[in-house]
């Protein structure tokens, strides 16, 4: 059984039927928030000649998009506990396509911050939330499934859109890109009117919900234990979450790998990270996992840590593919998780308001861990150092979790006993 706190929604979950179509429109929504960013490094070199900038000044175009799809969580949590996913998902992509098409007029590095950074990481952030959030209104039962498929967006719009933009980089420039993809991430709107609110049946209990529902922002979240579990082992984590991927290529190259040979290690972890997400959400749904979910997270962190700890001691390309491997596994489970246990813990009510005081929290980490990763491959004028200190970042907190979790567990239990007993004192009461 899962925790009370996702059980209390005061209606009763379709887990399926047109909620597939919701986790369709999620899928399209998560991965242009997650992947879009990205893929947009292949016109930083053209950028960089267009305004004779330096590269830490091009590549502050992704962190600050990022940051901002992070920073404004609270602001997307607040429309969409007013106004629903569906609207904001929609304003969501017109924002991001507004930025794109204003950013392929750009004169200066500063429009492309403000364009691209600012307001298409605002609109990324108006596709992030709502989608993970409407997700837990149409499934109870089935929802770490749901959450798998509806992640692994990631992985697939990546591996697509990355191919594309290079072949819309060689006809176009990347002015003329710019455009096409300000058209191209319009699917975003198709994507926010796919999740339809869901139908309530159990109609007593709605206003009691929609109350719920319509607070702006739940700050007593901030004296929820499970919440709080979550936010201090993530912020470690996050220092030492997305470094590795980044300088995988650069670490092979620098083993002294070819540029094809080391670029091809990305698409490996990218397929590995693509099939792995939705296996850890039908793996995550059974009965033996579902209850204790959070000792699977916890794993997976964990699991992470001890793969970049290993890193350095591969030998040869051979080694290298064998640890995209195995970091695919444990990039893509975590990934899977990720938002799953933090909805396990504070229930679908609180989730849209939690995830926003967690991303906005999390925006410092994202924004410097790689820089602060890089820097200690500066400092030793070696890879193996940054890869060590990710698994330190990583690690610690996946212990952490396994910790903490087996005493918030063992809390939740005695809870349920105490409240169990007094509804039975208060029912031997009624009957005499």
């Amino acid at each position: 059984m899962p925790p009370a706190a996702a059980a209390n929604l005061g209606y009763t979950p379709p887990d399926g039927g047109y909620g597939w179509a919701v986790v369709f429109g999620s899928f399209i929504s998560i991965g242009f928030s997650y992947a879009f960013p990205k893929s947009l490094t292949i016109y930083f070199k053209e950028i960089q000649d267009f305004f004779s900038v330096s590269y830490s000044q091009i590549a502050w175009v992704s962190s600050v998009m990022l940051a901002s799809m992070y920073a404004a969580g609270p602001v997307s949590s607040i429309l969409v506990n007013r106004y629903g996913s569906r609207p904001v998902v929609m304003v969501g992509g017109l924002m991001v396509c507004t930025g794109m098409v204003l950013a392929s007029f750009g004169t200066s590095i500063i429009h492309l911050y403000l364009c691209v950074g600012v307001i298409g990481g605002f609109g990324l952030a108006f596709n992030l939330q709502p989608a993970l959030t409407i997700i837990g209104t149409y499934f109870q039962a089935k929802r770490p499934l749901a959450n798998g498929l509806a992640m692994t967006g990631s992985p697939v719009l990546l591996s697509t859109l990355a191919p594309l933009n290079q072949f819309l980089f060689d006809s176009f420039g990347w002015k003329g890109s710019f455009l096409i993809l300000g058209s191209i991430v319009l699917n975003c709107c198709v994507a926010g009117a796919l999740m339809r609110p869901v139908n309530k049946s159990e109609k007593q209990n709605e206003s009691n919900c929609q109350g719920c529902v319509n607070k702006f922002i739940d700050f007593s979240l901030f004296k929820h234990r499970g919440f709080l579990i979550y936010l201090v082992g993530n912020v470690v984590m996050f220092f030492g979450f997305f470094a590795p991927v980044v300088f995988l290529t650069p670490y092979a190259k620098d083993m002294g790998v070819d540029e094809y040979s080391a670029a091809f290690l990305l698409s490996i972890f990218a397929l590995v990270d693509m099939f792995i997400r939705p296996v850890t959400g039908l793996l995550g749904n059974t009965k033996w996992i579902r209850p204790r979910i959070q000792y699977f997270f916890s794993f997976a962190v964990s699991y992470n840590g001890v793969c970049h700890l290993l890193c350095p001691l591969a030998s040869g390309y051979t080694g290298l593919v064998v640890y995209a491997v195995f970091f695919g596994l444990a990039f893509g489970m975590l990934s899977a998780l990720l938002f799953e246990v933090l909805m396990d813990l504070v229930g679908a009510q609180r989730f849209s308001t939690a995830v926003g005081l967690v991303t906005i929290i999390e925006c410092a980490p994202v924004l410097l861990g790689p820089p602060l990763s890089g820097a200690l491959v500066d400092i030793f004028g070696d890879y193996k150092y940054m890869y060590f200190a990710c698994g330190v970042l990583m690690l610690v907190p996946g212990i952490f979790f396994f910790i903490m979790h087996y005493y918030n567990y063992k809390k939740l239990d005695e809870e349920r006993e105490r409240s169990a007993a007094l509804q039975a004192r208060h029912s031997d009461v009624l009957v005499f």
